[in-house]
């Protein structure tokens, strides 16, 4: 595609997010958490793992240990087993307990609302914490960048980065700040229900005319 100009793509962004919008009105983080805590351990669980096992797991993970300190006190071999399920159990079960222990410690048993003080959290990183601060508070610090994210960012044209932490920063250049969180669930959405990627189903996509293809092999069904 010819070159376009950092004007030029915040303005297709914006047509992008309008119609994702409106393809996507309930768009939202699909992990079940009723607190910021258990959005915590949901995203630690998440990790190369599905929204929808995580869910299951939590279901009763959420029933046994209801604050950070009973995940702070948990025996880990019992955590290890009670997450064993989602993949990297034993890594995931000593990062929550290491991250409770740090709220428990640190901010009275309370997760903590800014960027610097979750990533100081025990197995806590950039990723965790933006979706913690943009779903439990609603604070729009950073963009979430997952596969999908990353994925789709690069298939519009938004980023020729493979690094998170670059395609966050492209991205929080051309998106709007409040928007932030929003556009996150947004590709997310899009990309497990449309925008696959091996075989995107680009004849049905509702923004097919604002979308580059980039890396997307296979011609337009006409």
């Amino acid at each position: 595609m010819p070159r376009e100009t950092a004007e030029a793509k915040k303005g297709r962004a914006k047509k992008i997010i309008a119609g994702l919008e409106e393809t996507y009105p309930a768009a939202h983080c699909e992990l079940v958490h009723s607190n910021p805590l258990e959005l915590l351990v949901a995203t630690i669980l998440s990790a190369q793992c599905t929204d929808k096992r995580v869910n299951i797991v939590t279901e009763n993970l959420f029933k046994k240990y209801r604050s950070a300190a009973d995940f702070a006190n948990a025996d880990i071999a019992g955590l290890e087993n009670d997450v064993r399920t989602t993949g990297f159990f034993k890594n995931k079960a000593r990062n929550i307990k290491s991250a409770c222990r740090d709220i428990v410690g640190k901010h009275g048993g309370q997760v903590p609302q800014t960027m610097e003080e979750l990533i100081e959290l025990g197995g806590v990183g950039r990723k965790t914490a933006n979706v913690v601060l943009g779903n439990a508070f609603g604070i729009n610090i950073g963009v979430v960048v997952d596969t999908h994210v990353a994925r789709l960012s690069y298939r519009f044209g938004f980023t020729k980065h493979s690094a998170p932490e670059k395609i966050e920063q492209d991205l929080m250049s051309m998106v709007p700040q409040p928007k932030w969180a929003l556009f996150s669930h947004l590709l997310i959405w899009h990309g497990r229900r449309r925008c696959f990627a091996r075989k995107p189903d680009c004849a049905s996509c509702e923004v097919l005319k604002l979308c580059p293809r980039i890396g997307v092999k296979e011609p337009l069904a006409k």
